[in-house]
């Protein structure tokens, strides 16, 4: 990182050269290390989350060598100390001047900038377009990632091909095999399914990239706003990591840069169509999000990119954790999303004139009614839910197009307060969740399918109502 150091004493400067030049060698580290000798010490407190990074250092003058010449004129202007002003970028300013930047600026200036204490997180999907965006700058850059022992075979290729391709060695992390033993001995290979994904990424994924992290001042990711809209619509192209530690420790001691965050998912492929980019055999099978193999299937038509992620949890809870700083909890239950520490109101979905908005007590009537003289199809639904957003102009379609038919179209919002009401009495499993209430019929039907255009829901319908 370019440091702006500036040396003085009380009455006069004092030429670098009165300084052995090892005395402020800074030590390239490896991914992982803690070589912290030889090297400007930058105090972890000093830069702040807020994005700008300042420190004022006192050094003894016994560090410098004996076999120095000092003037002794010099030497009587120096006193018991000498001030060491280090002075970093702002980079909330920074990430304000680079947001209409292109990729390729974006990563010369993270290159330039950390040098060596920068490297690229590849998960072996689509953000192989940064590895193509650094090689582009001519500089040199590392790569590294994390070798989860449950990658897709079409994954662990793609890393040989890149490597051939680039002409580099990827970085890899590795769990604690212990950690990963006692999990899989105590719950499981496919615990998840059952508890939840947090567990198994923390152990095969959180905690390596955590010790990767310790041994950089700075690393580059390929969230992208798109991606996630509940989530990443915030994402900045710099930041310093609210989450992480870097080299030098503490709060605010890693940087993070995403340099695809404002590029939509449709011209990082034609980027890597015409860049002729080695990419992951799974995507022209319909994966577009790609991770561990339990994990990550492909995605219908019409559905987010992240639905193939987790599919059997709240749209919430689809970020394993590498990102976690992403998500904020508000006080109602709601995940909003969070950058600097503040949650954002999310706008109501599913507008149309012919979606009848159900309350609680609405809802608790549809169910007590045995004898209803229309069917109904409701969707249980949260605004701030990606997937749930993704079928919004579909839902508002049905809804148009059933209107005056005799069919009902409804929506019951089913987060915060009344999302435990909705796991007991209206089989919430996840957002969305479909429901078909019959005629003289009081049980509901819960469409069991993740094909949610006007076709699909339309023909359910027909054969249940």
């Amino acid at each position: 990182m370019a440091l702006a150091i500036n040396v003085s004493s009380s009455s006069s400067a004092i030429s670098s050269s009165s300084f052995p030049s090892s005395e402020l060698k800074v030590s390239a580290p490896r991914i992982g290390s803690l070589r912290l000798s030889d090297r400007v010490n930058v105090s972890s407190a000093s830069l702040s989350l807020s994005g700008k990074r300042s420190s004022v250092k006192p050094l003894n003058v016994q560090s410098i060598a004996k076999e120095t010449f000092v003037p002794s004129q010099a030497a009587s202007m120096i006193a018991s100390e000498v001030t060491e002003v280090v002075e970093v970028e702002d980079f909330e300013k920074l990430a304000k001047s680079l947001e209409t930047a292109s990729p390729l600026e974006i990563m010369d200036k993270a290159l330039e900038t950390f040098g060596n204490d920068i490297a690229i997180a590849f998960s072996g999907a689509e953000d192989v377009a940064l590895i193509e965006y650094a090689h582009l700058t001519g500089r040199p850059f590392r790569v590294f990632s994390l070798d989860t022992g449950r990658l897709n075979p079409e994954t662990y290729r793609l890393f040989d091909t890149v490597e051939k391709h680039y002409g580099i060695r990827i970085e890899y992390m590795f769990p604690d095999a212990v950690e990963v033993q006692a999990l899989v001995r105590n719950k499981g290979l496919f615990s998840f399914y059952e508890d939840g994904h947090q567990e198994c990424c923390r152990i095969r994924k959180v905690r390596p990239l955590r010790r990767a992290l310790k041994g950089l001042r700075a690393w580059i990711t390929g969230q992208r706003k798109d991606q996630s809209p509940g989530t990443r619509s915030e994402i900045p192209v710099v930041q310093v990591d609210p989450v992480f530690e870097g080299l030098d420790g503490g709060a605010g001691s890693l940087v993070k840069w995403n340099p695809v965050a404002n590029v939509e998912g449709n011209d990082v492929w034609n980027f890597l169509r015409t860049m002729d980019v080695p990419v992951n055999t799974l995507h022209a099978a319909g994966y577009v999000s790609i991770g561990c193999e339990p994990c990550t299937r492909a995605v219908l038509p019409g559905q987010h990119e992240r639905e193939g992620r987790w599919w059997w949890e709240d749209a919430k809870a689809k970020e394993c954790g590498l990102h976690k700083g992403n998500i904020k909890e508000s006080s109602n239950g709601n995940a909003t999303a969070n950058v600097n520490g503040t949650s954002s109101t999310v706008a109501d979905i599913f507008k149309s004139e012919n979606v009848v908005s159900l309350s609680r007590q609405g809802i608790e009537n549809l169910m007590k009614l045995e004898n209803r003289k229309e069917a109904w199809i409701v969707v249980l639904y949260a605004p701030w839910c990606p997937f749930c957003q993704a079928m919004e102009a579909s839902f508002d379609e049905l809804a148009d197009k059933l209107g005056g038919s005799g069919v009902k179209v409804a929506k019951f919002r089913a987060d915060g307060d009344q999302k435990e009401f909705a796991k007991r009495d209206l089989q919430l499993g996840s957002f969305p969740t479909i429901l078909v209430f019959p005629k003289n019929s009081s049980r509901p039907i819960k469409y069991p399918s993740e094909k949610r255009d006007v076709y699909s829901l339309t023909s359910f319908l027909n054969l249940v109502r």
